[in-house]
């Protein structure tokens, strides 16, 4: 189970003493309105994985594996018009983790925060710091899915 909220950020904090890592992913399988899942590769430093996740929200079922380089190859080939490519900062806030996204190409420009907590009441009493901008927990515009498929939204 993932519990997570996710805000828009236009100008984050001095990012050079963070860890981070580039993340390639691209979609397998994408879900639908109708609460289908999604089934997207990743590759984050020298980390491969099959994630499947249920249709969008604060609350998903997630399930993820890991994949040596052969599979992921064979399997990247089918995620044509479905990829997208983000640095991952890793910003320590209040005891919880800023997992801050600095997305690349087409969708250059767009930073996403995101904050996994562990469980609903922590992240309905969360209150984000000042730089984070507005909320789009949910907001089916902002999933990885759909900017890896339709773009940067309007």
């Amino acid at each position: 189970m993932e519990i997570e909220r996710k805000f828009l950020v236009g100008d984050p904090p001095d990012l050079g003493g963070y860890e981070s890592d580039p993340i390639e992913q691209g979609y397998l399988a994408l879900a639908d309105d109708e609460g289908g899942a999604e089934v997207r590769l990743r590759s984050r430093a020298d980390r491969l994985t099959l994630t499947a996740k249920s249709a969008g929200g604060e609350v998903r079922e997630e399930e993820e594996i890991g994949i040596d380089r052969d599979q992921f190859e064979r399997l990247w080939r089918l995620t044509g018009g479905r990829r997208l490519a983000k640095r991952r900062y890793l910003i320590p806030y209040e005891g919880l983790t800023i997992e801050l996204d600095v997305y690349a190409g087409g969708l250059a420009g767009l930073i996403v925060a995101e904050v996994e907590f562990a469980d609903e009441r922590a992240a309905d009493q969360f209150v984000p710091p000042g730089w984070f901008g507005a909320e789009v927990t949910g907001k089916s515009e902002y999933l990885n899915e759909t900017l890896a498929t339709e773009g940067r939204p309007r």
